[in-house]
């Protein structure tokens, strides 16, 4: 990078000095929203939070943590912890989701990768299974992706593939399915005339077939398991143009909800099942509608359902759904690789910086934040402590988890005078948020506020500054609802929402350190976690790069 004339050396901030300990503290799954007893934030008991967020409206702030801010399609996708940690440390937005795909496919780049030649192994002797969502709405998946796997698979030794579609209906016109199913069986005629045994297995509209979410109907999967896996479905067809438009002729008929079929041979037998020594690939890029297929795919241990026969496959996800779950274990594209990130310019402007969380949302602090990259920088000017997270319970059995633990450890790394920066996660809002029980995730929240606490208290002692923010939402709305805001009921019960959310996230900044007249700017109204990178710098006396997305702050004569 030389010849470019890079430096690492950071200019000094005009008017903010150096020298001062900056925490930053990131609360997982914390969102903001409207106050109802579904809020747990709002519930729980959070003097600490609630002072910050009612103290000087010019340090406290919403800032954006979903879609387009991190790097995701549309603003339909919710933020992630991944993201959400890869966007605060690297201050820039980075293409997450269909735009990596698009990148990895247009290079070549997937066919090289770990994820390809760990399915490849199956190709010589045995069937390709590919299964997403067949569509050109590029919320999930697009058809184009699809077809250039097909070729870039069969081009390096695939034999026999077959595909498993679903309908879309959802984020396309319905009955726009027919002429995907076209589309499709013409690309895969192609590949047949080139002496690849290529067809159609299965099917299914999504919503009834294979892509539910947030664990509301097991059936849906099954439905999808029966006809992929075991090839047993209530329709036979010779073809996917056939199935689609015989399906469709039946009254009140509708993309989203077609019943699953299998492509049958002349002799009734289905043309596809998934046995042992296949490879699977799922081939759709956003998450949401495919861990649960996924943790059937992947797990030993599973009890959703019976699959009847489970087997032994290489699977792969077109990209890591869940990197809590680090769900599937293995994909076809990996996440971006990301240079020049906040940690590093700090740590060779000499900025001694500690990191910690507990197992859960280590690696949100260390791995993602450093732009997907692993160990130190600088061994001399970093410490990363890691507090094993419980293991062998459902977090909502112990909500507090490990934050006092992350508060003391972080308390004493301020106080021991050897650090300029503390960065912590505090894991709480997200890992309860997520199993759905809304008196612990009430209890998670207060524990949370009291390890924030625990760290500010450290930040006054020693003259510090503190940035605390959330790189998604969770906690704070625990309810589905409709498109009036209103909870949606079933059975005459409210219908949980385990996800994450589209909320804002709060970020706040204080403490003595904090020089007078320092405050956020209003020029900035859509900012988002990927501004905090550049606020932080600017804390520690210092300017962020020209080319990180701009700070949130000012200072005021």
């Amino acid at each position: 990078m030389g010849s470019t004339g890079f430096s690492w050396k950071l200019a000094d901030h005009p008017k903010l000095p150096k020298g001062k300990l900056v925490a930053m503290v990131v609360l997982d799954g914390w969102g903001e929203a409207s106050p109802d007893k579904y809020n747990c934030i709002h519930v729980a008991e959070t003097p600490t939070m609630d002072s910050l967020k009612n103290g000087a409206p010019e340090k406290w702030r919403l800032v954006r943590a979903h879609g387009t801010a991190v790097g995701l399609p549309t603003e339909d996708d919710m933020g992630n912890s991944e993201v959400g940690h890869n966007a605060l440390g690297a201050g820039r937005i980075f293409a997450q989701g269909a735009k990596l795909v698009d990148l990895a496919l247009a290079s070549g780049k997937i066919f090289e990768d770990e994820g390809f030649n760990y399915i490849k192994e199956c190709f010589a002797n045995n069937t390709l299974h590919l299964i997403g969502l067949m569509s050109d709405g590029g919320v999930h998946s697009r058809l184009d992706q699809l077809q250039l796997l097909l070729r870039g698979a069969s081009e390096r030794g695939a034999k026999k593939i077959r595909v498993h579609v679903l309908t879309d209906g959802r984020d396309v016109l319905d009955g726009s399915s027919v002429g995907f199913a076209e589309t499709l069986e013409a690309e895969l005629s192609d590949l047949r005339s080139k002496g690849i045994d290529a067809q159609v297995a299965s099917g299914g509209g999504r919503m009834y077939v294979t892509m539910d979410r947030y664990e509301n109907d097991w059936e849906v999967v099954k439905r999808g398991w029966d006809a992929q896996v075991l090839g047993e479905a209530p329709h036979k067809f010779k073809n996917v143009v056939e199935a689609v438009n015989k399906l469709r002729e039946v009254p009140g008929a509708n993309d989203q909800y077609l019943p699953p079929f299998v492509i049958a041979d002349e002799s009734g037998k289905p043309v596809g099942p998934i046995v042992d020594g296949d490879a699977v690939v799922t081939f759709n890029f956003r998450a949401d509608r495919m861990t649960m297929l996924a943790q059937a795919l992947e797990y030993e241990k599973f009890d959703k359902f019976d699959r009847v026969r489970v087997p032994k496959i290489r699977y792969a996800g077109m990209l890591q759904y869940d990197g809590e779950l680090k769900l599937p274990n293995h994909y076809l594209v990996s996440p971006p690789l990301i240079e020049r990130t906040s940690g590093e310019y700090l740590v060779h402007n000499g900025v001694r910086t500690f990191a910690c969380s507990e197992t859960v949302k280590f690696g949100h602090v260390t791995f993602f934040w450093n732009g997907n990259r692993s160990g130190y920088f600088n061994l001399e000017l970093e410490e990363y402590v890691e507090i094993p997270s419980d293991s062998g319970i459902t977090f909502n059995e112990q909500p507090k988890m490990k934050a006092l633990e992350i508060g003391e450890k972080t308390r004493d790394a301020i106080l021991s005078g050897k650090f300029d920066q503390v960065r912590v996660n505090i894991p709480n809002g997200d890992m309860v948020g997520h199993t759905g029980d809304v008196e612990a995730t009430v209890v998670a929240c207060k524990a949370a506020d009291e390890a924030v606490k625990m760290i500010l208290d450290a930040v006054e002692q020693v003259g510090g500054i503190y940035v605390v923010t959330a790189d998604h939402g969770n906690a704070e709305d625990m309810v589905k609802r409709n498109k009036k805001g209103e909870p949606i009921l079933k059975d005459g019960k409210v219908q949980i929402l385990t996800s994450h959310t589209l909320q804002p996230v709060p970020i706040a900044i204080g403490g003595p350190g904090l020089i007078a007249g320092a405050g956020f700017r209003k020029d900035v109204p859509s900012g988002g976690l990927a501004n905090v990178a550049a606020t932080v710098m600017n804390l520690h006396g210092f300017v962020a790069p020209d080319d990180y997305e701009t700070t949130l702050i000012e200072v005021v004569d």
